[in-house]
This record gives C-alpha cells, structure tokens and sequence, in this order.
C-alpha cells in the first residue's frame, strides 16, 4: 500500500518535470525573471503540489478533485512551453522533451482519476 504521495510515481514524474523546467528556465532572459519564467515555474510545481494535497484529502473524490487541478496545471504549463519556445528561449529539443514528460505525466494522471473514480 502506498502510505506517501513521494511514492506515486505521478508525483515522482511531476516532481522531475519541475525540477527539468527549473533547469531550463535558468537560461531565460532576466527580463522574463518576473513574467514568463515565473509563471511557468508556477503552473509546473502546482502539478507535483495537488497531486501531494489531494493524496492528504480525505475521500476518493476530494483527490480526484485535486488530480483535475493538476491536469489544468499540466496545460498551462504546456502552453507556457509552446509560448517560450516561440519566443526562442526554448530550444526545440528541449521543448521536445519537456513535452513528452508532459504527455507522461498526463498519462498516469488520467491513470490516477480513473483509480479514484472506480
């Protein structure tokens, strides 16, 4: 049984991705320091971070509540990835494989949803 969100191995992959995004973001003009990159920073660690508060609710549809908002934030962080990568501060293979941790990471989220709703 699974006592922890750290040992959901959606939390794990999210956890990843946010921390590749810091990584990347690093590299961002210092202009964007208050725009783009901070509001990516944001919508990438909310994921990770509802997928953690919905595992500490108490029932099945209070999570899956919380597995919805981590959806949303997987899409904005999509979106602020297609954004940076039109603007040319994402390199397109970066932008490739932040992308494919993102279907990922979508992927098991649906996965989780589904485990909730059953």
């Amino acid at each position: 049984m699974i006592s922890g969100y750290e040992q959901l191995r959606v939390w794990e992959q999210a956890h990843a991705l946010a921390l590749a995004i810091y990584t990347v973001t690093k590299q961002f003009p210092a202009s964007e320091l208050y725009g783009l990159t901070s509001q990516i920073r944001r919508s990438v660690v909310s994921i990770s971070a509802n997928i953690a508060e919905g595992h500490a609710r108490s029932t099945r549809r209070e999570y899956a509540h919380f597995c919805f908002t981590a959806r949303g934030s997987l899409a904005e962080t999509r979106c602020l990835l297609r954004l940076a990568k039109d603007l040319g501060f994402l390199q397109s293979a970066d932008y490739e494989s932040l992308i494919e941790r993102c279907d990922a990471v979508g992927k098991m989220l649906n996965a989780l949803v589904r485990f909730l709703r059953a």
